[in-house]
């Protein structure tokens, strides 16, 4: 379980821009769920999963997995039990190492190196078969350099290697943002996929009303560092985009009067 519990979080502190994004917030994550995250930007979106991924500290309050409290843990430590994909598909691979070596890479994330060889040659077949699944033919291509690869291929490839480790959360930062329609919808199928077979706590944040409505059990809607809907169950599974994008036109309207 993920919880955030009276969270308060400041920015540009000390100066006349100084700004207090989250006051008192608190979220619970229960084990297994796909949780969805819609909102206005600028409402804490990617500051929430920054703050679960240790890529930003909070000012007051605490977060825990399990019973582990993490609220001062470094980012680099929480990433052994997280594995998150961004927006930019060129960010969750390295673009100057061949396939296999970003797989190697992602295989061994957590673990010593030592002088040993970067890449376990008896572990190619796997990659093949890791890479296969994904119907790209990245499986032909273990020799070609991330960066040649299309954006759908890289951010497939980052996909599966944010969950090639043993990890307990996925976080998906609008990771079909800068994908083209189809892409996207192959890259959320494939999220489902990975998602339900490791059976992975997964919180994505989408601007993707669809992807919103259709992928997941659990949906929130943000605005100004508060939750202002929260469906899950039912609930959620009954929910329409069209119904999403009225309650955000409400809440929009709200706040600015």
């Amino acid at each position: 379980m993920l919880e955030l519990k009276d969270i308060t979080k400041y920015y540009n502190t000390g100066t006349i821009n100084e700004t207090c994004l989250f006051r008192n917030f608190n979220l619970t994550i229960e084990d297994g769920r796909f949780v969805s995250i819609v909102g206005s930007n600028g409402s804490g979106k990617t500051s929430l999963l920054n703050m679960i991924c240790g890529s930003i500290f909070v000012d007051a309050g605490t977060i825990h997995i399990g019973n582990e409290d993490i609220t001062h843990m470094p980012e680099f430590k929480r990433q052994r039990r997280i594995g998150r994909v961004y927006q930019n598909p060129a960010m969750g691979t390295c673009p100057h190492m061949t396939i296999l070596e970003n797989m190697s890479l992602a295989d061994n994330k957590g673990r010593r190196f030592n002088l040993r060889p970067g890449i376990d040659r008896r572990r190619t077949d796997h990659y093949r078969e890791q890479l296969k699944a994904l119907g790209l033919g990245l499986e032909d291509k273990l020799h070609v350099k991330a960066g040649a690869l299309s954006g759908g291929q890289r951010q497939a490839m980052a996909l599966l290697m944010a969950a090639m480790t043993p990890i307990e959360f996925l976080i998906l930062d609008e990771h079909t943002a800068a994908l083209d329609p189809r892409t996207a919808e192959t890259i959320m199928e494939l999220t489902h996929t990975i998602v339900k077979e490791k059976k992975l706590t997964t919180v994505m944040v989408t601007h993707n009303l669809q992807h919103a409505a259709r992928y997941g059990d659990r949906l929130l809607m943000m605005h100004q560092g508060k939750t202002v809907l929260d469906l899950a169950g039912r609930e959620k599974a009954a929910v329409s985009p069209r119904d999403l994008l009225e309650k955000f036109s409400a809440v929009s309207i709200l706040w600015e009067n």
